[in-house]
């Protein structure tokens, strides 16, 4: 192999990689967790290096050059290579001490992962978390997390995943708002409800409509990325919102909207990548988890 044509800095491979992956200096700038000036930078110190151009901007968006998009097919090779050397790395690392990223959605990062971390903690004090509270689904093949809590089973064939439980979700809404909107006695009722989000507008319609519900567009008055945020406004009387009953139990201001309606269960998975599951502190901290979330009840209030 000639050793010489190795002539450019892996970082600025790196920050050429992410912004044409992210498709901007300034998605790439956060992704790497460094400022748009030294992202441009380094991108422009390998166009220098190699003596081609990467990319070329139409109006405000990056396009890559030819040149550009061979270097992405090799850096790409690269860049796997690079995680999975890390992920070897973690893998055969049998400390138990460092940091354990774990990602959960907002809901339960403030609702469930505080009991979680103050039992953790007593068991493992010598590992620090980090919660990544995102319902934003973290990629664990590219180290976002360590491990992921979700309400979706990942589609990725290098990662570990076990269903834990399902909590049954109701609607749920404040004894204010029925006072003022209701009766609510049938699904038929729903239709003039409004009703609060924490997802994209139509995955929520669908997942309403396919609760039985006769709800359209005009139903949705709220819709937000945070669940945290959104429960919040359900609870000040904004509307109906559906939430898992381990979350509500917090909260007895909430009344169940149609009892009788049949709840929806909720799945949780517990995901991490197949090389991490060999780390130790990173399988202490999964197996941790798993033990708590197939207990019979959630921690919560008393």
């Amino acid at each position: 192999m000639n050793w010489a044509a190795l002539n450019f800095d892996w970082n600025q491979a790196r920050a050429f990689l992410v912004t044409a992956e992210t498709g901007s200096f300034s998605a790439a700038a956060r992704a790497l967790n460094m400022t748009q000036p030294t992202l441009g930078r380094q991108v422009a110190g390998l166009e220098e290096a190699l003596d081609i151009v990467l990319f070329e901007r139409i109006g405000r968006r990056l396009e890559l050059t030819p040149a550009g998009q061979d270097m992405l097919t090799h850096l790409r090779a690269m860049g796997e290579g690079a995680m999975g050397a890390s992920l070897t790395a973690s893998r055969r690392s049998e400390a138990i001490t460092g940091e354990v990223c774990v990602s959960v959605t907002d809901i339960f990062a403030v609702y469930t992962m505080p009991q979680l971390l103050t039992e953790l903690r007593q068991i493992l004090p010598q590992i620090q978390m980090k919660i990544l509270a995102s319902n934003t689904l973290s990629d664990l093949q590219r180290r976002e997390a360590d491990i992921a809590v979700r309400h979706v089973a990942p589609t990725q064939p290098d990662l570990i995943a076990r269903k834990l439980r399902s909590n049954p979700a109701h609607l749920f809404a404040s004894r204010d708002y029925l006072a003022r909107h209701g009766p609510f006695r049938t699904p038929d009722d729903i239709a003039r409800a409004e009703l609060i989000g924490m997802s994209d507008p139509d995955e929520l319609l669908f997942f309403l409509k396919d609760w039985g519900l006769p709800v359209t567009a005009k139903n949705l008055t709220v819709i937000g990325d945070s669940g945290v945020a959104s429960w919040e406004f359900a609870r000040q009387g904004l509307g109906v919102m559906p939430m898992t009953r381990d979350v509500a139990a917090f909260f007895p201001e909430m009344e169940i909207v149609l009892p009788d309606l049949p709840p929806i269960d909720v799945p949780y998975w517990l995901t991490v990548h197949r090389e991490l599951h060999s780390a130790k502190r990173i399988r202490l901290v999964y197996d941790y988890l798993a033990e708590v979330l197939q207990r019979k009840k959630l921690p919560g209030p008393t």
